[in-house]
């Protein structure tokens, strides 16, 4: 009698652990598939993009001190040589004390010139969207972004940012970063259903990313006591692992 018991809690146990996670690991499931059947290099828009051209060694360049000079900054973080348009650009990254926290800042200047420039205009960065996409399909829609949330496609990027999405059947997005004078990112809609299917497989429904939240932990055990409860119940519902009574035993051999 305690054995049926035993069983029977078992079994309840299972059952509404499986219907309870059920829907979550079926998420994982489908998710995992698409991951493991799709090409990330695909979903980063590897596939849609013009690489920029690379500039040679002979090209005359001017000094980016006279530039340096008119930055009000505390620090000199980086340099670097971009082509913006096929002209060459100097990307100057710095920072600013502002109330004893160091903020970032980038500034734009022309390599050929040494003068500063300002960012991108609309006009330049559609253009550049334009150069770094592989296809011929017009622009459909121009956004300025300046703020994002925790669910949009361009989340945790630089801003402001000017959304340009042209007409084709993907409906592919090229972000560029005016201050910084680049493309900072492509979004399709194979991306865009990685992205959800990846949400819903971290549990991460605030930012998408966090991995180590507790809605995440708590599934994953209820997951790992589903598993145990169904070899629990095999063991004890299997003829072959079940106990038999001695005393049965003893009453068979006696007769």
């Amino acid at each position: 009698m305690a054995s049926r018991n035993w069983h029977r809690r078992i079994r309840k146990s299972h059952r509404y652990l499986g219907l309870f996670i059920g829907i979550q690991f079926l998420a994982w499931t489908v998710g995992g598939l698409y991951f493991s059947w799709t090409n990330i290099d695909e979903i980063h828009g590897d596939h849609q993009k013009n690489h920029s051209r690379q500039l040679t060694l002979q090209q005359p360049l001017a000094s980016p001190a006279p530039a340096l000079s008119r930055i009000n900054g505390d620090s000199l973080t980086d340099i670097r040589l971009i082509t913006v348009l096929d002209r060459p650009t100097y990307q100057i990254t710095y920072t600013v004390n502002h109330s004893g926290h160091p903020m970032k800042h980038v500034r734009l200047a022309d390599a050929l010139t040494g003068d500063l420039r300002p960012g991108l205009t609309r006009a330049e960065a559609v253009a550049l969207a334009k150069r770094h996409f592989n296809g011929s399909e017009p622009v459909e829609r121009i956004l300025y972004l300046t703020t994002t949330d925790g669910h949009h496609e361009y989340r945790e990027k630089p801003l402001p940012a000017y959304a340009v999405t042209f007409a084709n059947s993907s409906h592919t997005t090229v972000y560029v970063a005016p201050q910084l004078g680049q493309v900072t990112s492509f979004r399709h809609d194979g991306w865009r259903w990685f992205d959800w299917l990846w949400m819903l497989h971290t549990m991460d429904y605030e930012g998408r990313d966090n991995i180590n939240n507790y809605l995440l932990r708590g599934f994953s055990v209820l997951g790992l006591f589903t598993v145990l409860s169904g070899f629990c119940l095999y063991f004890v519902s299997s003829t072959r692992f079940r106990l038999k009574p001695k005393g049965r035993k003893a009453v068979k051999s006696l007769v």
